[in-house]
């Protein structure tokens, strides 16, 4: 008989130190955010655990000897009621590829896969409903993609759609859908919206759970704490999946991005999406944009805002941030 319990990762030295051990052991990197953890004990010792990150399942490890014994849906089915208790109406997972028969038993659906993870997922809305909005917004034209999270949208990001929009008969413009930025989506979609109004080649896009997410890619919220061998896993399956899923249904074949200096998990976003895309998709790399010999970025602007930095607001916002961050009593 075993007992399930709740696991205190950052309270329990004892579990923390079984649940580590289970992981690794398992061929899984530490570091990954949870909010939750559960394990299967046999008396003291931990045989089983689970983790999640708000809807996002992680770290479902069962340890050899008890593989045979269905303890993974034993926490799957306990993990998935308490997502939907908080609210969810979709969930996801990462697992290694020899569990995926177990997953689709459970109603799980794949996204997409590579040699050491498939991801997979449950409700609505999907990543089928996902495809079907791009579908819909879809052109028969030869297409550029460009995805960032503008918090807030600077000259910087400006500087780059106009380098994809001059060069590109359409440009799909994918705005992170993720709500872990000082802007909320709704505030960054507004302000990128209205700052790339006047190019008609340009078509704004949410990204959903799908590119730069939680569920995707979560290291990319941590930067310079996040673990930059579980970074580079992550940056290379959403890569892989704008590549194989995303990129053609729009005839996507040009990715744009801007020079990243600053940020390691960035430069290597970037390193990865190079290797990964071709021959298929060629990434173009914009040069920052300066202005009085200082580069734009979200960064400094954010910073400016805090310090009521007048000047540098005004150089490095466009006309149209800037006036909505002043109508909505930013500045």
């Amino acid at each position: 008989m075993y007992t399930l319990k709740r696991i205190w990762l950052n309270k329990d030295p004892k579990g923390y130190a079984q649940w580590e051990k289970l992981v690794i052991a398992a061929g899984l990197a530490i570091g990954e955010e949870v909010t939750y953890t559960i394990g299967l004990f046999e008396q003291e010792r931990l045989i089983a655990t689970a983790s999640c990150y708000h809807n996002i399942m992680k770290y479902v490890v069962v340890c050899k000897e008890k593989q045979s014994e269905q303890l993974l849906t034993r926490m799957v089915v306990h993990l998935t009621m308490r997502i939907k208790d908080e609210g969810y109406t979709n969930y996801f997972v990462y697992t290694a590829p020899k569990n995926r028969l177990i997953f689709a038993s459970l109603g799980f659906h794949e996204v997409n896969a590579c040699k050491d993870i498939v991801f997979m997922e449950q409700g609505t809305p999907s990543f089928a409903s996902y495809i079907d909005l791009l579908r819909q917004k879809a052109t028969d034209k030869e297409a550029s993609g460009i995805v960032m999270n503008a918090n807030p949208f600077t000259k910087g990001h400006l500087h780059l759609v106009e380098a994809a929009a001059n060069q590109s008969e359409q440009v799909y413009l994918f705005v992170v859908s993720e709500e872990r930025s000082e802007f909320s989506f709704q505030e960054r979609m507004a302000m990128v919206q209205q700052g790339v109004a006047h190019l008609s080649n340009v078509i704004v896009l949410p990204t959903n759970n799908y590119l730069i997410s939680s569920a995707v890619f979560p290291s990319y919220f941590l930067k310079e704490h996040a673990p930059l061998a579980i970074a580079k896993t992550q940056a290379t399956f959403d890569a892989k999946l704008f590549k194989e899923k995303i990129a053609p249904v729009l005839s996507i074949t040009t990715r744009y991005v801007g020079e990243e200096p600053y940020s390691q998990v960035t430069q290597l976003y970037n390193e990865s999406m190079a290797t990964i895309f071709e021959p298929e998709i060629q990434l173009r790399i914009i040069p920052r944009l300066l202005v009085d010999e200082s580069p734009v970025s979200a960064t400094k602007v954010r910073q400016a805002l805090k310090d009521k930095d007048q000047d540098v607001l005004t150089k490095f916002l466009p006309e149209s941030t800037y006036s909505f961050l002043k109508k909505y009593n930013y500045i």
